[in-house]
């Protein structure tokens, strides 16, 4: 078999990879004893999946045709190919372990020379569930279906009761599982419980939403200035009409500072003040009053038709854990995945999420790059193997992100054309002023010749790995945020075994 290949296929590499690994973590699949043929090599079911999904498969029935079918899948088998629900037992007894095989692969790339920490770019792509985005349900169906599924469970053990004795019954009783062999009834429970918890995870932001909210209001009505734009909300129009106050206030003392010099006699130094009607930042004001009127009384408005309005709180009943993601291409059903990446393309941590937002996601991912960066040093102990800067897009920037403990660290304040005109036509030098925010700071390092060209390796860093990351994995095959996020390391060691083989063929 070894002329059936050239040496430097990937299968050979993948199998001379595997042996070096520690794969103790996969022996617990394995058969072993008792009656029947002995279980498959787990060495051998994980070179034969890792290959899999290097080419894009991921379907186990499709493994198993092609290892009859196809040269590599039969060399990694040694033409002894296991029947599909073998390939997807081991996925699924196997999960727990392919965390730790992600980053056993990592090192194995770190003594190779790879995984360069200098940059490291943080992405989050959406990707699809193994469920369709029909199958989402409102709360009332699903507690009505449950409803149903108890009545009719109770009507079933009563005409059982009264057709049987009490030790008959005992006896014929059907075992737990084999009542619902599709499980959809679980899934319909599981659904239940998914939509409570966002009930529950809602009432909870919206009560630190409206305390935010009420905090600022008070502020701007003590005349004290409140930084960002008013959010939505019943406390919108109060600091709207206290903001616009506050601005009356300040014009009208300029006025009144100008007309006392003038009756005293002496000449004011500058322009005058426009008269209030004119003032910019009054109309300004003025018309953040009245967008804040219309929008109360379009909130007033809706709260009457509020039974015509779509579930805000829906669960899928295939894949109760997914979530409804916008994309640039409409809405699908899935998880949030975040990825970080080296200079050199090689991926270092990966993590799944349900919310559709990357806010929340920075910190974990610089804490997880910044923990593979000290893995990877303490075993090489070369200077590349120390985290440099962590590079994100807009979507992470946020105050509490910009200001977090960590690593250093460059997010963009806005879209890519407008950081790039700003950073050509207001192009600054130096460290920020003494006392500025970390906004005011970012924004001033972005604009420094030294900043906007090291920004400017986001793009070519994340993007080309997550647009090949999704080539081996553009749909989940396993249910659940776990099994998924088990399935997303999976399909993130593949990657980095294929950048590690091509670097060493080169």
């Amino acid at each position: 078999m070894r002329e059936w290949l050239p040496p430097d296929h990937l299968a050979w590499f993948l199998i001379d990879t595997i042996e070096a690994l520690d794969t103790t973590g996969l022996e617990k699949s394995r058969k072993v004893g008792g009656a029947g043929a002995a279980g498959y090599d787990p060495r051998m079911l994980l070179a034969l999946l890792m290959y899999a999904y290097c080419r894009g498969v991921r379907s186990s029935r499709q493994i198993e045709r092609l290892c009859s079918t196809d040269v590599a899948f039969r060399v990694l088998c040694a033409q002894d190919g296991p029947d599909h629900c073998t390939i997807a037992r081991f996925r699924s007894d196997c999960q727990d372990a392919f965390e730790d095989l992600f980053a056993q692969v990592l090192l194995v790339a770190a003594r190779a020379g790879l995984a360069r920490f200098g940059t490291v770019a943080i992405d989050g792509t959406k990707i699809s569930a193994n469920a369709s985005i029909d199958a989402n349900r409102s709360q009332e169906w699903l507690q009505q279906k449950v409803r149903e599924m108890v009545a009719e469970a109770e009507a079933a053990d009563a005409a059982e009761d009264a057709a049987r004795s009490t030790d008959d019954v005992l006896e014929d009783r059907v075992p737990p599982g084999l009542a619902d062999p599709s499980g959809r009834q679980a899934r319909i429970r599981a659904a239940v419980k998914e939509i409570a918890e966002q009930a529950r995870r809602r009432k909870t932001d919206e009560a630190a939403r409206e305390d935010a909210a009420l905090a600022r209001r008070r502020r701007s009505e003590e005349g004290k200035p409140v930084v960002g734009r008013i959010p939505e909300g019943p406390h919108r129009l109060a600091e709207a009409e206290a903001h616009l106050a506050r601005e009356i206030g300040m014009h009208q003392a300029k006025l009144d500072r100008y007309a006392g010099l003038l009756a005293a006699g002496k000449k004011p130094m500058g322009r005058p003040p426009v008269p209030l009607d004119e003032s910019t930042r009054v109309r300004r004001a003025e018309r953040v009053v009245k967008a804040a009127r219309a929008a109360q009384q379009q909130r007033e408005g809706s709260d009457v038709n509020a039974g015509t309005k779509m579930p805000s709180a829906v669960a899928n009943t295939t894949d109760p854990q997914s979530r409804i993601m916008p994309t640039r291409r409409g809405f699908l059903q899935g998880y949030n995945a975040q990825v970080a990446v080296t200079g050199d393309h090689l991926i270092v941590a990966v993590s799944l999420g349900q919310s559709t937002s990357d806010l929340r996601c920075l910190v974990p991912m610089m804490r997880a790059a910044q923990d593979a960066a000290t893995r990877c040093h303490e075993t090489t102990g070369s200077p590349v193997h120390r985290i440099g800067t962590v590079l994100a897009d807009a979507g992470y920037a946020s105050n509490a992100n910009l200001g977090a403990p960590g690593p250093d660290r460059l997010i963009a304040l806005g879209k890519g054309r407008d950081q790039a005109k700003a950073a050509a036509t207001e192009k600054m030098d130096g460290p920020p002023p003494e006392g500025a925010t970390p906004r005011q700071s970012m924004a001033h390092r972005l604009r420094t010749e030294e900043g906007h060209s090291l920004y400017k390796r986001r793009g070519a860093t994340v993007e080309p790995t997550v647009g090949n990351l999704k080539k081996i994995l553009d749909r989940f095959s396993r249910r659940g945020l776990k099994q998924a996020a088990s399935e997303l390391h999976l399909a993130a060691t593949a990657h980095n075994l294929m950048k590690l083989h091509r670097a060493q063929a080169a």
